[in-house]
Protein backbone atom coordinates (compact mmCIF):
# COMPACT_ATOMS: atom_id res chain seq x y z
CA UNK A 1 0.00 0.00 0.00
CA UNK A 2 1.05 3.37 -0.80
CA UNK A 3 0.03 6.54 0.55
CA UNK A 4 -0.13 9.58 -2.08
CA UNK A 5 0.98 12.90 -0.70
CA UNK A 6 -2.91 14.01 -1.20
CA UNK A 7 -3.40 11.45 1.26
CA UNK A 8 -1.12 12.53 3.23
CA UNK A 9 -1.94 15.90 2.63
CA UNK A 10 -5.50 15.06 3.96
CA UNK A 11 -4.63 13.67 7.18
CA UNK A 12 -2.31 16.34 7.96
CA UNK A 13 -4.43 19.19 7.36
CA UNK A 14 -7.26 17.55 9.18
CA UNK A 15 -4.89 17.38 12.41
CA UNK A 16 -3.44 20.71 11.73
CA UNK A 17 -6.64 22.08 12.55
CA UNK A 18 -6.77 21.06 16.17
CA UNK A 19 -2.98 21.27 17.50
CA UNK A 20 -2.07 24.51 19.17
CA UNK A 21 0.86 23.01 20.44
CA UNK A 22 2.49 23.36 17.38
CA UNK A 23 1.45 26.70 16.76
CA UNK A 24 -1.77 25.95 14.47
CA UNK A 25 -5.62 26.78 15.70
CA UNK A 26 -7.46 24.55 17.71
CA UNK A 27 -11.00 25.34 16.59
CA UNK A 28 -11.67 22.02 15.66
CA UNK A 29 -10.26 19.88 17.67
CA UNK A 30 -8.88 20.78 20.85
CA UNK A 31 -8.40 18.65 24.52
CA UNK A 32 -10.58 18.95 26.81
CA UNK A 33 -9.99 21.42 29.90
CA UNK A 34 -7.94 21.41 33.00
CA UNK A 35 -11.49 21.66 35.00
CA UNK A 36 -12.68 18.71 33.34
CA UNK A 37 -12.95 14.93 35.16
CA UNK A 38 -9.86 13.85 36.25
CA UNK A 39 -7.44 11.04 34.49
CA UNK A 40 -9.12 7.46 35.37
CA UNK A 41 -7.99 3.93 35.91
CA UNK A 42 -9.79 0.81 35.44
CA UNK A 43 -8.05 -2.29 36.17
CA UNK A 44 -9.27 -5.92 35.27
CA UNK A 45 -8.24 -9.40 34.89
CA UNK A 46 -8.03 -11.43 31.64
CA UNK A 47 -6.35 -15.22 32.04
CA UNK A 48 -3.55 -14.96 34.21
CA UNK A 49 -3.15 -11.00 32.82
CA UNK A 50 -3.77 -7.82 34.92
CA UNK A 51 -5.00 -5.16 32.15
CA UNK A 52 -5.10 -1.82 33.41
CA UNK A 53 -7.54 1.09 31.37
CA UNK A 54 -5.76 4.32 31.44
CA UNK A 55 -7.17 7.78 30.52
CA UNK A 56 -4.60 9.78 29.39
CA UNK A 57 -7.40 13.10 28.65
CA UNK A 58 -9.92 13.68 25.76
CA UNK A 59 -10.16 15.91 22.30
CA UNK A 60 -12.99 17.37 21.00
CA UNK A 61 -13.67 16.04 17.65
CA UNK A 62 -16.13 18.70 15.89
CA UNK A 63 -18.30 17.77 12.83
CA UNK A 64 -16.43 19.23 10.48
CA UNK A 65 -14.08 16.21 11.03
CA UNK A 66 -16.11 13.75 10.16
CA UNK A 67 -15.78 12.91 6.17
CA UNK A 68 -18.81 11.65 4.68
CA UNK A 69 -21.91 12.21 7.93
CA UNK A 70 -25.29 12.84 7.20
CA UNK A 71 -25.86 15.64 9.98
CA UNK A 72 -29.41 14.46 10.08
CA UNK A 73 -28.55 10.71 10.83
CA UNK A 74 -25.66 11.94 13.17
CA UNK A 75 -28.08 13.41 15.15
CA UNK A 76 -30.60 10.61 15.18
CA UNK A 77 -27.84 8.37 16.39
CA UNK A 78 -26.72 10.21 19.27
CA UNK A 79 -29.94 10.91 20.33
CA UNK A 80 -30.75 7.51 20.14
CA UNK A 81 -27.89 6.79 22.56
CA UNK A 82 -28.56 9.30 25.12
CA UNK A 83 -27.20 12.83 23.48
CA UNK A 84 -30.23 14.88 23.66
CA UNK A 85 -28.29 17.84 21.52
CA UNK A 86 -27.44 15.96 18.48
CA UNK A 87 -23.75 16.24 16.87
CA UNK A 88 -21.98 19.51 18.13
CA UNK A 89 -19.16 17.68 18.69
CA UNK A 90 -17.81 14.74 20.63
CA UNK A 91 -15.75 14.77 23.13
CA UNK A 92 -13.32 11.09 23.08
CA UNK A 93 -11.01 9.64 24.93
CA UNK A 94 -7.11 8.95 24.48
CA UNK A 95 -6.92 5.54 25.93
CA UNK A 96 -3.90 3.53 27.00
CA UNK A 97 -3.55 -0.15 28.13
CA UNK A 98 -0.55 -1.49 30.76
CA UNK A 99 -0.64 -5.76 30.54
CA UNK A 100 1.27 -6.99 33.79
CA UNK A 101 1.96 -10.65 32.48
CA UNK A 102 4.73 -13.51 32.71
CA UNK A 103 6.49 -10.99 35.25
CA UNK A 104 6.19 -7.72 32.46
CA UNK A 105 5.18 -5.17 32.62
CA UNK A 106 3.73 -3.55 28.77
CA UNK A 107 2.70 -0.56 28.00
CA UNK A 108 0.09 -0.32 24.61
CA UNK A 109 0.17 3.53 23.64
CA UNK A 110 1.49 6.34 25.79
CA UNK A 111 -0.75 9.16 25.55
CA UNK A 112 -0.51 12.81 23.94
CA UNK A 113 1.51 13.96 26.84
CA UNK A 114 1.18 17.94 27.15
CA UNK A 115 1.02 17.95 23.12
CA UNK A 116 -2.15 18.62 22.69
CA UNK A 117 -3.55 21.05 25.81
CA UNK A 118 -3.97 20.76 29.31
CA UNK A 119 -6.27 18.56 29.19
CA UNK A 120 -3.77 15.37 28.72
CA UNK A 121 -1.55 14.13 30.47
CA UNK A 122 -3.32 11.51 32.52
CA UNK A 123 -1.24 8.28 31.50
CA UNK A 124 1.44 8.80 33.23
CA UNK A 125 -0.38 10.28 37.02
CA UNK A 126 -2.86 6.99 35.95
CA UNK A 127 0.61 5.17 36.26
CA UNK A 128 1.49 6.73 40.21
CA UNK A 129 -1.43 5.93 41.41
CA UNK A 130 -1.18 2.58 40.39
CA UNK A 131 2.39 2.27 41.85
CA UNK A 132 4.44 2.15 38.49
CA UNK A 133 7.37 3.86 37.67
CA UNK A 134 8.37 4.86 34.09
CA UNK A 135 11.66 2.11 35.33
CA UNK A 136 9.52 -0.56 35.89
CA UNK A 137 7.87 -0.58 31.92
CA UNK A 138 9.83 -3.45 30.03
CA UNK A 139 8.09 -2.19 26.99
CA UNK A 140 5.96 -0.24 24.79
CA UNK A 141 3.98 -1.22 22.02
CA UNK A 142 3.09 1.12 19.90
CA UNK A 143 -0.33 1.52 17.50
CA UNK A 144 1.03 4.18 15.19
CA UNK A 145 3.18 7.66 15.43
CA UNK A 146 0.74 10.00 15.30
CA UNK A 147 1.36 12.36 19.19
CA UNK A 148 -2.11 11.22 20.85
CA UNK A 149 -0.34 7.73 21.10
CA UNK A 150 3.55 8.31 21.14
CA UNK A 151 4.56 12.00 22.31
CA UNK A 152 4.20 10.33 25.99
CA UNK A 153 7.06 8.21 25.33
CA UNK A 154 9.51 11.14 26.20
CA UNK A 155 9.68 14.01 28.97
CA UNK A 156 9.57 17.53 28.43
CA UNK A 157 13.13 17.70 27.59
CA UNK A 158 12.59 15.43 24.91
CA UNK A 159 14.37 12.43 26.76
CA UNK A 160 13.27 8.64 26.83
CA UNK A 161 10.23 8.97 29.81
CA UNK A 162 10.99 4.72 29.99
CA UNK A 163 14.25 4.55 30.62
CA UNK A 164 14.48 0.68 30.35
CA UNK A 165 11.77 0.08 28.00
CA UNK A 166 12.24 -1.42 24.77
CA UNK A 167 9.72 0.39 21.67
CA UNK A 168 7.74 -1.71 19.55
CA UNK A 169 6.38 -0.34 15.88
CA UNK A 170 5.49 -1.77 12.56
CA UNK A 171 8.81 -1.43 10.46
CA UNK A 172 6.13 0.05 7.47
CA UNK A 173 5.29 2.71 10.16
CA UNK A 174 8.60 3.78 11.42
CA UNK A 175 9.48 3.82 7.54
CA UNK A 176 6.47 6.24 6.66
CA UNK A 177 7.54 9.28 8.97
CA UNK A 178 11.42 8.83 8.49
CA UNK A 179 10.22 9.24 4.44
CA UNK A 180 12.20 11.77 3.35
CA UNK A 181 10.62 11.94 0.00
CA UNK A 182 7.34 12.06 2.20
CA UNK A 183 8.86 14.55 4.59
CA UNK A 184 9.70 16.89 1.45
CA UNK A 185 6.13 17.00 0.12
CA UNK A 186 4.75 18.24 2.69
CA UNK A 187 4.28 21.99 3.95
CA UNK A 188 6.97 23.48 6.35
CA UNK A 189 3.29 24.47 8.13
CA UNK A 190 2.37 20.49 8.64
CA UNK A 191 5.85 18.72 9.55
CA UNK A 192 5.82 19.80 13.03
CA UNK A 193 3.50 15.91 13.02
CA UNK A 194 7.05 14.20 11.69
CA UNK A 195 8.81 16.05 13.77
CA UNK A 196 6.98 14.64 16.82
CA UNK A 197 6.95 11.08 15.30
CA UNK A 198 10.50 10.99 14.78
CA UNK A 199 11.84 12.80 18.25
CA UNK A 200 9.10 10.82 20.27
CA UNK A 201 11.06 7.13 19.03
CA UNK A 202 14.95 8.88 18.38
CA UNK A 203 16.00 8.86 22.57
CA UNK A 204 14.89 5.20 21.80
CA UNK A 205 17.16 4.43 18.78
CA UNK A 206 19.66 1.50 20.16
CA UNK A 207 16.26 -0.01 21.51
CA UNK A 208 13.85 -0.39 19.09
CA UNK A 209 11.89 -3.31 18.13
CA UNK A 210 10.37 -3.46 14.60
CA UNK A 211 7.57 -6.15 13.48
CA UNK A 212 6.51 -7.19 9.81
CA UNK A 213 2.68 -8.35 9.61
CA UNK A 214 0.88 -10.44 12.20
CA UNK A 215 3.59 -11.83 14.91
CA UNK A 216 4.03 -12.47 18.76
CA UNK A 217 5.65 -9.23 19.82
CA UNK A 218 5.78 -10.26 23.63
CA UNK A 219 4.92 -13.06 25.05
CA UNK A 220 1.47 -13.87 24.93
CA UNK A 221 0.92 -10.49 22.49
CA UNK A 222 0.54 -10.63 18.62
CA UNK A 223 0.33 -8.14 15.89
CA UNK A 224 -2.73 -7.19 14.24
CA UNK A 225 -2.03 -5.06 10.90
CA UNK A 226 -4.84 -2.84 10.33
CA UNK A 227 -3.52 -0.42 7.84
CA UNK A 228 -5.73 2.50 6.49
CA UNK A 229 -5.75 5.26 9.38
CA UNK A 230 -1.85 4.91 8.59
CA UNK A 231 0.21 2.88 7.04
CA UNK A 232 1.24 0.56 9.83
CA UNK A 233 -1.47 1.08 11.79
CA UNK A 234 -1.93 -1.98 13.92
CA UNK A 235 -3.49 -3.75 17.38
CA UNK A 236 -2.56 -6.16 19.20
CA UNK A 237 -4.20 -9.26 20.96
CA UNK A 238 -3.42 -10.38 24.16
CA UNK A 239 -4.33 -14.07 24.81
CA UNK A 240 -3.97 -15.44 28.03
CA UNK A 241 -5.15 -18.78 28.70
CA UNK A 242 -8.75 -19.45 27.38
CA UNK A 243 -9.07 -15.46 27.19
CA UNK A 244 -8.32 -13.47 24.47
CA UNK A 245 -8.30 -8.89 23.90
CA UNK A 246 -7.85 -7.39 20.63
CA UNK A 247 -6.44 -3.65 21.63
CA UNK A 248 -7.36 -2.24 18.11
CA UNK A 249 -5.34 1.01 18.24
CA UNK A 250 -7.76 3.68 16.34
CA UNK A 251 -9.83 1.10 14.48
CA UNK A 252 -12.90 3.55 15.93
CA UNK A 253 -12.56 7.29 17.04
CA UNK A 254 -16.24 8.03 17.63
CA UNK A 255 -17.78 5.03 19.26
CA UNK A 256 -22.01 5.12 18.79
CA UNK A 257 -21.40 6.99 15.39
CA UNK A 258 -18.74 4.95 13.92
CA UNK A 259 -20.43 2.15 15.08
CA UNK A 260 -23.85 3.07 13.58
CA UNK A 261 -22.49 4.31 10.46
CA UNK A 262 -18.95 1.95 9.88
CA UNK A 263 -18.21 4.22 6.50
CA UNK A 264 -17.88 7.83 8.06
CA UNK A 265 -14.06 8.19 8.57
CA UNK A 266 -12.13 11.27 10.23
CA UNK A 267 -9.79 13.49 8.17
CA UNK A 268 -6.83 12.10 9.68
CA UNK A 269 -7.79 8.75 8.40
CA UNK A 270 -4.64 8.53 5.78
CA UNK A 271 -6.65 6.32 3.26
CA UNK A 272 -9.70 6.58 3.76
CA UNK A 273 -11.45 3.49 1.70
CA UNK A 274 -8.48 1.18 3.67
CA UNK A 275 -9.23 2.59 6.75
CA UNK A 276 -13.26 1.62 6.34
CA UNK A 277 -12.37 -1.72 5.05
CA UNK A 278 -10.04 -2.67 8.32
CA UNK A 279 -12.55 -1.30 9.97
CA UNK A 280 -15.67 -3.50 8.86
CA UNK A 281 -13.33 -6.42 8.89
CA UNK A 282 -12.27 -6.33 12.12
CA UNK A 283 -15.70 -5.08 13.75
CA UNK A 284 -17.34 -9.04 11.64
CA UNK A 285 -14.50 -10.57 13.27
CA UNK A 286 -14.99 -9.13 16.69
CA UNK A 287 -18.73 -10.00 15.89
CA UNK A 288 -18.39 -13.32 14.50
CA UNK A 289 -16.17 -14.17 17.50
CA UNK A 290 -18.17 -12.80 20.40
CA UNK A 291 -14.45 -11.19 21.29
CA UNK A 292 -13.58 -8.73 23.74
CA UNK A 293 -12.00 -5.90 22.33
CA UNK A 294 -10.67 -2.52 23.66
CA UNK A 295 -9.69 0.91 21.94
CA UNK A 296 -7.42 4.12 22.13
CA UNK A 297 -10.81 6.13 21.88
CA UNK A 298 -13.46 4.15 22.93
CA UNK A 299 -15.78 5.68 25.78
CA UNK A 300 -13.46 5.16 28.59
CA UNK A 301 -12.35 2.03 29.73
CA UNK A 302 -12.83 1.59 26.55
CA UNK A 303 -13.70 -2.37 26.77
CA UNK A 304 -16.73 -4.48 25.44
CA UNK A 305 -18.06 -6.06 22.32
CA UNK A 306 -19.33 -5.68 19.27
CA UNK A 307 -23.02 -7.11 18.20
CA UNK A 308 -24.23 -7.00 14.48
CA UNK A 309 -27.16 -4.58 14.29
CA UNK A 310 -27.92 -5.60 10.53
CA UNK A 311 -25.92 -3.87 8.15
CA UNK A 312 -24.57 -1.60 11.03
CA UNK A 313 -22.53 -2.91 14.46
CA UNK A 314 -23.33 -1.85 18.20
CA UNK A 315 -20.83 -2.11 21.40
CA UNK A 316 -21.64 -3.06 24.01
CA UNK A 317 -19.72 -2.57 27.20
CA UNK A 318 -18.42 -4.79 29.23
CA UNK A 319 -19.79 -5.64 32.74
CA UNK A 320 -17.42 -3.91 35.31
CA UNK A 321 -15.38 -6.03 37.58
CA UNK A 322 -15.58 -5.34 40.93
CA UNK A 323 -13.23 -7.86 42.24
CA UNK A 324 -9.22 -8.60 41.22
Amino acid sequence: MTFSRRTVMQMLVGATAGVASLGMPRAALATSGAAGQPAGIYRFRLGEAKVTALLDGHIAIAPELVVGMDPARADQTLMAAGYPKGFQGLQIPVNGYLVEMNGRKTLIDAGAAATMGPGGGGLLPALAALGVTPAEIDEVLLTHLHLDHVAGVVDGSGAAMFPNAELVVAQSEWDFWHDEAVFASVPEENRGFFHIARNSVAPYADRMRFFTGEEEVSNGILSVPMPGHTPGHAGFQLNSGDDSLLIWGDLIHMTTLQMAHPEWTVVFDGDPALTVESRKRFLDRAAADNLLVAGMHLDFPGLGRVQRAGEAYHFQQAPWQALL
